[in-house]
């Protein structure tokens, strides 16, 4: 049975166009094609790529953080409290008024004690800012390199600069080392990034961040086995165009600098937006949806892969709809908080995705929580540069 779904699983037609065959992609002449067997270092790679994480933030995150004064808040811990706890993890982070009161008589505390405790309660739940630091950099870092890794590979080759290249001699396409290594490594990562993804920072987009995960694993996989190997680089590399923007942006956020902050949201933003709207859907989706047909009917990997292209469209569609939120609240002077922070005095912009942390040291601040801060009665932009990430 195991042989039978292998063999249904390796059925030529699924991968390869027709007259064409797995054997047309043996090794000869001294010229090597991609390899499904190929992508098994990558699991060993990606948890190879957890220890360096943890090593760079340990040893360079960490000390860097420090060197650009980023501080804690000190946080208010809930006092223990069993009734409460109990309520907090089985039912909801946020009751509602109708909860509040009965926990209140059945916890002896008062509604505003409880209300007070729920806050400091979740705000313990809430990452730290070194850890959203340290997560930044390291995602910075591996972006950019990958970036400039990316260009190397591709910027001297033909298909760089016309697209139709992309599938000449298709599937008879020899493999480079280059190219190699650049799929083992992106590959890798991304499969890091799934495996952490239960213990990084949460974001209100977080079943998204699982979608665009496994759709990018999925992608770069099958573009291996079908040797679609031109249009994976270019995808890759336009991916990681804009990534290290925002992630240097969350570390300059989250160190305080906010002008800066403002400055770099703006380029990511429209770097982000030429790239996944513009070059993406009308260059290279256009790439491989309409050239591979001048060559060969279509068939079903044909099919799928741009189905997972679609995939990875829609998700760019909604989180430049978060971005372009944020920065018409840039332009109209109406942002608060920031991207972890997103800006200085004057016009913040908030990141749509990430909760707020709540304060509760006072009455003051209790009545802040409802009517936003206040000074001399008067409400005023919070600048807390931890609220969002």
């Amino acid at each position: 049975m195991f042989q039978t779904l292998y063999s249904c699983f390796w059925w030529e037609r699924l991968w390869l166009p027709a007259n064409l065959t797995w054997a047309d992609l043996e090794d000869r002449d001294g010229r090597v094609y991609a390899k499904a067997s190929d992508l098994y270092v990558t699991l060993p790679l990606a948890f190879l790529f957890l220890v360096v994480r943890h090593l760079f933030e340990t040893y360079v995150a960490t000390p860097l953080a420090g060197l650009l004064n980023v501080k804690e808040k000190i946080r208010l811990k809930a006092a223990p409290n069993a009734v409460l706890e109990k309520f907090y993890a089985a039912t909801t982070k946020h009751p509602k008024q109708a909860d509040v009161e009965m926990l209140s008589k059945k916890s002896g505390c008062t509604v505003r004690q409880v209300e007070r405790w729920f806050r400091r309660r979740r705000n313990q739940d809430r990452p730290s800012l070194l850890k959203k630091f340290r997560e930044a950099s390291w995602r910075f870092t591996f972006y950019l390199l990958a970036f400039i890794a990316g260009m190397a590979v591709i910027v001297d080759k033909p298909w760089f600069y016309d697209l139709r290249e992309v599938w000449k001699g298709y599937p008879i396409q020899s493999m480079l080392p280059s190219q190699y290594w650049y799929y083992m490594i992106e590959l890798s990562f991304y499969w890091s990034l799934l495996f952490s993804i239960a213990s990084d920072v949460k974001r209100k987009d977080f079943k998204e961040q699982i979608i665009h995960h496994v759709a990018t694993i999925i992608l770069i996989s099958f573009s291996w086995f079908a040797n679609y190997i031109r249009a994976g680089t270019l995808i890759m590399a336009l991916h990681d165009s804009s990534d290290y923007l925002l992630e240097s942006a969350k570390m300059f956020n989250y160190a305080g600098w906010r002008n800066t902050c403002n400055n770099i949201f703006i380029v990511f933003a429209a770097v982000f937006i030429i790239t996944r709207l513009v070059i993406l859907p009308f260059w290279i989706m256009h790439c491989t949806v309409v050239y591979p047909l001048d060559l060969y009917p279509p068939f079903f990997g044909y099919y799928f892969f741009n189905f997972m292209m679609v995939v990875l469209q829609s998700l760019h569609i909604f989180w430049a709809y978060l971005i372009i939120r944020m920065a018409q609240k840039f332009i109209t002077g109406k942002a608060r908080g920031g991207l972890g922070g997103f800006g200085a005095p004057g016009p913040v912009v908030e990141d749509e995705r990430s909760d707020r942390e709540e304060t509760d040291n006072s009455e003051e601040e209790e009545e802040a929580a409802k009517n936003g801060p206040l000074s001399n009665g008067h409400p005023v932009l919070n600048n807390n540069h931890r609220k969002t990430d």
